[in-house]
Parts: C-alpha cells; sequence; structure tokens
C-alpha cells in the first residue's frame, strides 16, 4: 500500500484507491502521513480539525474518525488488527509505515541525494536526482484537503521545498549548458510568478548565453516596471548587475 500527498492525498493498494471519502477522515489520514511513525498528539489533531472551537464532542469524534481509518488498514489487509498500525500512544496516535510509502518521504529524499550531488560539484547526476524528486508532484499539495492551521503549514513546507529543489534542478542544467532546454520552462514560470527574482534571472542568463541579449534586456525591462508598479521597489543589486552586463555585453553571469 502506498500513500501520496504531494497532490492529492491518496490511498492506493495495488492498483485500486482507497482513500477515505469523508473529508474529515481524509484530513486526519494527511496529517497521520505527514508525522508518520511520530507521535500525533490528540491537540493537534482537534485543533486541525476545528480551530479554537472545538465542539464538545471532539475528543469522541476524533477517535471516530481513527476507527474508520482502522478499519479500512484491516479492510484492505495492511493489517490484521488496524491498531497494530495506527497505534494509540499516551497522549496521541502514531501511524508506523515504512516511509517509503509516502511520496512526501521518497521526494525529500531524492531532493537530499541531488543536492548533495550539486554541492559535489557533480551537475548531470544532481539533475537527474532532483528531477526524479519533481516528478512525484501531482499538484498543490493536500489538494483534495480543506486543510486547517496545521496542515495549511504543512502545505506552504512542501511548496517551498518544491520550489527549492526546482530551482537547483535548474541551476544544475544550467550549469550543464542546457540554456536552449530552459528557455521555456522558464518564461513560463516568470509568468506564473511574475515578482520572482530569481527566474527572471535565471531566464536572463540563459537568453544572454544563447545570444539573445536583446530579449533578455525586455525581460530585465517587464520585472522592473512589475516591481514598481506592484511592490515599489527596484529589482535586486543581483539583477541590476546583470542588467548592467547586458549592456555591455559582459558574458560572465552569476
Amino acid at each position: 500500500m502506498r500513500f501520496t500527498l504531494l497532490g492529492s492525498v491518496e490511498a492506493i493498494n495495488g492498483d485500486h484507491f482507497c482513500t477515505p471519502s469523508a473529508p474529515k477522515v481524509r484530513q486526519v489520514l494527511a496529517l497521520l502521513l505527514l508525522r508518520a511513525s511520530r507521535l500525533v498528539r490528540v491537540d493537534s489533531v482537534i485543533e486541525e480539525l476545528w480551530c479554537d472551537s472545538p465542539p464538545k464532542s471532539a475528543m469522541t469524534t476524533a477517535q471516530t474518525y481513527i476507527y474508520h481509518l482502522r478499519k479500512m488498514l484491516e479492510r484492505e489487509g495492511v493489517a490484521e488488527h488496524g491498531d497494530e498500525i495506527l497505534q494509540t500512544q499516551p497522549f496521541g496516535y502514531l501511524l508506523k509505515l515504512d516511509p517509503q510509502t509516502i511520496d512526501a518521504w521518497s521526494f525529500e529524499k531524492l531532493a537530499a541525494e541531488g543536492q548533495a550531488e550539486l554541492k559535489a560539484g557533480r551537475p548531470e547526476q544532481a539533475a537527474a536526482k532532483l528531477a526524479q524528486a519533481l516528478k512525484l508532484w501531482t499538484g498543490p499539495p493536500l489538494g483534495n484537503v480543506d486543510c486547517g492551521p496545521v496542515l495549511s503549514a504543512y502545505a506552504v513546507q512542501l511548496e517551498e521545498q518544491r520550489l527549492q529543489v526546482l530551482q537547483q534542478r535548474i541551476e544544475a542544467e544550467l550549469q550543464l549548458g542546457r540554456e536552449g532546454e530552459l528557455v521555456g520552462e522558464l518564461r513560463r514560470l516568470v509568468a506564473e510568478n511574475p515578482l520572482n527574482e530569481w527566474f527572471h534571472g535565471r531566464l536572463i542568463r540563459a537568453l544572454q548565453a544563447m545570444g539573445r541579449r536583446n530579449e533578455a534586456l525586455q525581460v530585465y525591462q517587464k520585472l522592473r516596471v512589475t516591481l514598481s508598479d506592484e511592490i515599489g521597489l527596484s529589482p535586486s543589486v543581483e539583477l541590476q548587475r546583470i542588467h548592467q552586463g547586458l549592456l555591455t555585453d559582459d558574458k560572465v553571469l552569476p
């Protein structure tokens, strides 16, 4: 059985989905998966489900959701008794799973391996590992869960990790001289993230490396106008230095 968090929250047994259909049960499953093999306190479950306004029946209702998850594990043949895997502990619950069955864990492992390769000066191996990590994503994290405060924080963290890995993969491919393969993707990323100076800088870098200096200047000018209009700021010192390099046709870019 395997579980996904990098997109919709799903439980998949063999070739069929057995994800709980009840939204609150699916919400509890997501919380347990994100802290697999670690204690999830009951008060965290209650905070996630009801924020600061839990009903008087919150404890009993949370226990009911845990019961439904245990029955799902039994029904799918993961365990003869659900409490063997989803254990009640003092102050909370612990979901004992092989971390390799959870896509978020696999993502972190591949990302760490790719980052180590990049740091060691092996961009080709780094690009491959980081691309493999990114392929695990199918959409926004926890996409089919109405996240409360606890899961919302996890979702933000996962998105930040994805962005970091994406940037590192792009950096590795630039080191390999793959500017031509990256321009289209970087144009899309710039369009999707009009205030992200890192993506703009790498697009400018790729265009200049390909001898498309006029297009690179247009990218910078559009960013300068957008930053000024949207947040009243000028481009960073790094981007201003890149711009100066374009004006002098200096090929050395960060």
